[in-house]
């Protein structure tokens, strides 16, 4: 039988894929509990697998230099955790009397419109009572699935450290496990991609503490001298917010925008935060995430918004934080081998020379 017979048509080749897209997805969403847990060990054992490296450099024990890296990284975590916790309780304590200023700045507002627009008062009243009630049977409903996904949030925490242990111990067996499934005609190409995600994966996740760091210090800034009360938690969601591209900016100046509107006497506070945040958003673009972040993995905007949305259908929360490094990952791999090519291309940013109508003219008559 001859290759050209093994070839598959288009539209088998097509519906292949997408069975084992959609296979891929139902494995993704069902056995999130599992996979979530084991990626995000694995990011962070790449990231602190050079700490670990540098200390059994000096003949220390191994066990002992991973039990001192992960010790020291947990008191860096413990310690945000600990200012994030106590500006967010201070946040919740005034939650309500934010809300009830935010009823009677509407309330007057729909008066106002009411005379403006020669409406019934009443009939605005009623709707936003109705609208009211729906967003609480919402909120009632978020609530019951924070608060289970919290206790699942429990249980990940306590098998993220074994797996990132585990991962560090037997670094040596997985190298050599990846080395051996690749065969030997393969050995120095998997080593390649190996290493280079290695390198994306550790600038990019140090990269973005650091820029994380400055946008909350700029955040925070910027909304201390508005004025603008909860500055240091609104700074800090902000920052930890930015990490979502386009989606979570979005969010991170709404709710300094919201917070002006409530508690400044004038509208025009909520005007100057994102004015503010528009500003330090430039700077982010500009200086911080080319200079700082430092990726060699360039993906599109589109992508990187349908990968957030997609993570967050599959995955939630902790799915919006892990679609981009993913992303970045699959790209890096297909860029490297060659059929896959085309889709790295798909995936990046680099826009191809648009040719120029009399060129498209004359390609079409030479055929």
């Amino acid at each position: 039988m001859s290759s050209d017979e093994l070839k598959l048509p288009f539209y088998v080749k097509v519906t292949i894929f997408l069975v084992g897209l959609i296979a891929l997805l139902a494995l993704l969403y069902f056995a999130k509990s599992i996979i979530i847990p084991i990626i995000f060990a694995i990011i962070f054992s790449i990231v602190l697998r050079p700490v670990v490296n540098f200390l059994v450099k000096f003949k220390i024990n191994r066990v002992l230099a991973i039990i001192f890296t992960m010790f020291l990284t947990f008191m860096v975590i413990a310690a945000f955790g600990a200012v994030f916790i106590s500006q967010a309780s201070r946040f919740g304590e005034s939650w309500p009397a934010l809300v009830q200023k935010f009823t009677s700045l509407l309330n007057q507002n729909i008066a106002d419109a009411a005379d403006y627009f020669n409406k019934d008062p009443q009939k605005i009243h009623d709707w936003i009572t109705k609208t009211q009630g729906e967003i609480i049977s919402a909120s009632t409903a978020a609530i019951g699935q924070t608060i289970f996904f919290l206790g699942n949030g429990l249980v990940v925490l306590l098998l993220i450290p074994f797996y990132i242990f585990m991962i560090l111990f037997y670094q040596p067996i997985l190298i050599e496990f990846v080395r051996r499934l690749s065969g030997a005609r393969y050995q120095t190409h998997v080593k390649e991609i190996v290493s280079q995600i290695k390198t994306v994966i550790q600038r990019y996740l140090v990269g973005l503490f650091i820029e994380a760091l400055l946008m909350a210090a700029m955040n925070t800034t910027a909304l201390l001298i508005l004025g603008i009360q909860y500055a240091f938690i609104l700074g800090i969601l902000a920052a930890i917010l930015n990490v979502i591209p386009y989606i979570g900016g979005i969010i991170a100046v709404a709710m300094p925008m919201m917070v002006a509107l409530v508690t400044k006497p004038t509208p025009w506070y909520a005007v100057y935060v994102m004015a503010a945040y528009y500003f330090i958003q430039l700077i982010d673009n500009h200086y911080i995430v080319p200079y700082i972040v430092a990726s060699k993995i360039k993906i599109n905007a589109l992508f990187s918004v349908i990968v957030v949305l997609v993570g967050n259908a599959l995955w939630g929360i902790p799915g919006m934080f892990l679609s981009m490094p993913l992303l970045a990952i699959i790209k890096l791999i297909c860029d490297h081998i060659e059929p896959l090519k085309p889709w790295g291309f798909l995936l990046g940013d680099t826009m191809p020379p648009i040719l120029k109508v009399k060129t498209i003219f004359k390609t079409i008559k030479s055929k």
